[in-house]
């Protein structure tokens, strides 16, 4: 049991730390499925954002670009009707303005003719609420041309189809408005397709860095719009932080993105317009803090990008975090707790277990530990060991010295059981009492046990158990049992125990040493039948066959009946009577005794409470001494009120000699009227003292010495000293057991007062009121 104990315990520790862990895990999985989810939608709405904005300003280059081409189809339309009458520069003044005023989300417009059409151009610009239209001074006409080349040089290569972004100019420095721009240009053609000059609009730095700032993700976003050339038109520029701004702003131009720019596979969220500009993402470490800078090529060729702190990404996962924490911490505490708890009930039904199944004074294993190891074993032998005299020793020295002497004598056979090469596999128990086990493993026939038996007897023997300095002498009686018996088949480990319990009774019965069991004696037999008796006695009591049977008993004076003896009968299932000599013993062992009793004494009483006869109740000296069974029999002659006709006959037994206590009933049943006898006297116990100390009325002179008057003279000189003492004391006598005439005549001749027996009739469930001698 003790192996089991730690196994069991470290088993179950070890499911909870896989339940726990288990638990761990799926919630880290959940956690991190929930983060994952989180940040995949965290990831759409930045994407959603940047192409939204993206959108927007690729809005914006079309729209201008919308604006460009009607520019140049003026300058072209301008361009045709140049040598016409009333075509003039006013007119195309106005032709700026007017184009101006319908482009509302270009700043600045501007058309220029080359040289071979007399170098010359307007610019229109808005100042306030007024639409101003300038020439275009030398330092700008010098940037056209080169772009108006530029052009020229790219339309010319009709092997690829021109790219949209050569139209744009990157930014650069207006003098004219005093402003940064970025610039859409198209080229004018004649009415033969040639090219004669471009058109120009402008997007003010101002409107560029109104129009990026729109962008809306978390607190700390920024975004910026890099033109061809590297150059960064940013949210940032509106920044409070200058300093943290101007940083920002160096880190994505060193990051120099158009080179980071590549093709990338599609992303998980697919559109037209994902598929046309792809977002490509990177991660930029400035100042001790993250971005994750978020970028693509606009409509116009430029990039345009969004940058968004780690930490403002992160910070929508960290109340899942933290919920998922506490929800962890929570389930883990409340497992934990559980799991304690589970340990603490499991340890406890083990302590139970272990308390079940072992002798808390020697730690050896029980009598139930016992019987469950006997279950699972088939060729052995048990060995049961009873301390000689343990009721003494209790006694003188007290309880405590009996449990030390088993703790010593445990100890000591443990110890002798395991160094012994014989004993090698047995197995000591504490069983009940003052009795040890021991279970030897293997086939053991008579022959070999015996010298095991002696020996362990000298070993007991042997030993020196002291208490307060004081030698105790230990001896024990053995009971032993096999499985393999003489005289029967192999038994089962089962059967092991009864036969050792009987063979110590035996042993301690005949005060042998030891005794081996052996069917042959029939022992279990003997015990069958009283188990069998004991069922039949009482089935009687419940079912009211345990009945009185009534003798007459003739005065021999008158030849008359006068009283009758109550004996008990059993009568079995057909009605048919038994002897008391059958039950009456095994009664007193299965304590039925004082049952029958009380049934014969209520029964009785019924009987006679109406009829004028004297009837006599045999009580034994263990019916006085319980106090319950006396006071039961005095209150039932008090409550029929005839006590006057009952006599009460006391057997001469041991415990006769507690003249108080039995003085004490015949004191209160005297008092009632009722009449003492003694029964069977002159054998057994006999003693004249009995008759002087009890008070008694009658003497029923036992029947051994009744049945030999006619042949035995001492017979007949004991029964004459037995009627002369009673005469001078003024008692009578009875003779029990007078079975013929010549009986009864002796008796006669003797003086004795009553008779009974089988020459004046044999007890019956009726009663015999007349008589005819037999022989008279």
């Amino acid at each position: 049991m003790l192996p089991v104990k730690p196994a069991i315990m470290f088993l179950l520790s070890l499911l909870v730390c896989i339940f726990m862990f288990g638990s761990w895990l799926m919630s880290s999985l959940n956690l991190d499925y929930a983060q994952s989810a989180m940040a995949e939608l965290r990831q759409r709405q930045i994407t959603d954002t940047f192409y939204a904005n993206l959108d927007r300003i690729n809005a914006h280059h079309r729209q201008m670009e919308h604006n460009t081409q009607g520019l140049a189809r003026m300058g072209s339309l301008f361009n045709s009707l140049q040598d016409s009458p009333g075509v003039t520069e006013q007119r195309l003044r106005q032709s700026l303005q007017q184009a101006l005023r319908d482009f509302p989300d270009s700043y600045g417009g501007s058309v220029w003719f080359a040289e071979g059409q007399g170098e010359r151009g307007l610019y229109a610009y808005r100042q306030e609420n007024r639409i101003l239209v300038e020439p275009i001074p030398a330092a700008e006409q010098q940037l056209i041309r080169q772009w108006y080349e530029r052009l020229i040089s790219l339309n010319s290569q009709t092997d690829t189809l021109p790219d949209p972004a050569n139209n744009w100019m990157p930014a650069y420095y207006k003098a004219s408005i005093d402003s940064a721009v970025i610039s859409h240009v198209v080229l004018i053609f004649n009415t033969q397709q040639q090219p004669v000059g471009v058109a120009v609009t402008d997007w003010r730095a101002e409107d560029i860095v109104r129009t990026v700032s729109r962008v809306e993700v978390t607190p700390g976003t920024f975004s910026f719009l890099l033109d061809t050339e590297n150059r960064n038109l940013s949210s940032l520029a509106e920044a409070k932080n200058v300093t943290r701004a101007q940083a920002l702003i160096n880190g994505i131009i060193d990051l120099n993105l158009y080179e980071q720019l590549k093709p990338q596979a599609a992303p998980q969220i697919i559109s037209t317009r994902q598929l046309a500009s792809p977002m490509q993402q990177l991660e930029l470490p400035l100042n001790q803090r993250d971005y994750a800078l978020f970028f693509s090529r606009t409509q116009a060729g430029m990039l345009f990008g969004i940058g968004v702190p780690r930490a403002e990404i992160d910070a929508v996962l960290e109340p899942m975090r933290a919920s998922n924490f506490r929800i962890v911490s929570v389930t883990a505490l409340v497992l934990l707790l559980i799991s304690a708890l589970i340990l603490y009930l499991v340890a406890g039904i083990l302590r139970q277990l272990h308390n079940l199944y072992t002798d808390s004074l020697t730690d050896l294993p029980n009598r139930e530990r016992l019987l469950v190891d006997l279950k699972k074993r088939r060729t052995d032998a048990l060995i049961l060991l009873n301390i000689d005299s343990f009721k003494e020793i209790n006694d003188f020295y007290g309880h405590e010295c009996g449990d030390h002497v088993i703790a010593e004598l445990a100890d000591a056979l443990d110890e002798y059981l395991f160094n012994e090469e014989q004993w090698q596999g047995s197995q000591l128990y504490r069983m009940p009492a003052d009795e040890l086990a021991i279970w030897l493993p293997g086939d053991h026939d008579e022959a070999s046990l015996r010298p095991q038996l002696n020996d362990l007897l000298n070993f007991i023997s042997g030993l020196h158990i002291t208490w307060h300095d004081q030698e105790v002498p230990v001896n024990a009686s053995l009971g032993a049992a096999s499985s393999a018996q003489r005289g029967s088949s192999e038994v089962t480990g089962e059967a092991l125990l009864p036969g050792a319990n009987i063979a110590l009774e035996l042993a301690r019965l005949h005060k042998d040493n030891y005794v081996i069991y052996d069917e042959r004696h029939k022992v279990r037999e003997s015990y069958e039948q009283n188990l069998i008796w004991a069922s039949r006695l009482k089935g009687a009591l419940e079912t009211g066959r345990i009945v009185p049977f009534f003798q007459p008993i003739m005065d021999i004076k008158t030849n008359r009946i006068e009283k009758y003896e109550c004996l008990v009968r059993l009568l079995d299932e057909q009605g048919e009577p038994i002897s008391p000599v059958q039950f009456l013993d095994l009664a007193k062992k299965v304590r039925l005794y004082r049952s029958i009793t009380r049934c014969m004494v209520e029964s009785s009483m019924r009987q006679f409470a109406d009829l004028p006869h004297t009837f006599s109740l045999n009580l034994s000296c263990e019916d006085l001494l319980d106090k319950e069974l006396s006071d039961h029999i005095i209150d039932t002659v008090a409550h029929n009120q005839i006590g006057s006709r009952v006599i009460f006959e006391i057997l001469e037994s041991e415990g006769i000699e507690n003249y108080a206590a039995v003085r004490q009933f015949i004191d209160r049943a005297k008092a009632l009227g009722c009449r003492i006898a003694i029964d069977d006297f002159g054998t057994g116990y006999s003693n004249f003292e009995h008759l002087l100390r009890l008070d008694v009325d009658l003497i029923k002179i036992d029947g051994s010495l009744i049945q030999q008057l006619d042949t035995n003279p001492t017979a007949m000189t004991i029964c004459k000293g037995i009627v002369q003492f009673a005469e001078e004391l003024h008692m009578q006598t009875v003779a029990e057991f007078v079975h013929s005439p010549a009986i009864l005549a002796k008796v006669r001749e003797l003086g004795v007062t009553f008779a009974q027996g089988a020459a004046i009739g044999m007890p019956s469930a009726s009663l015999i009121t007349r008589i005819t001698m037999t022989g008279e």
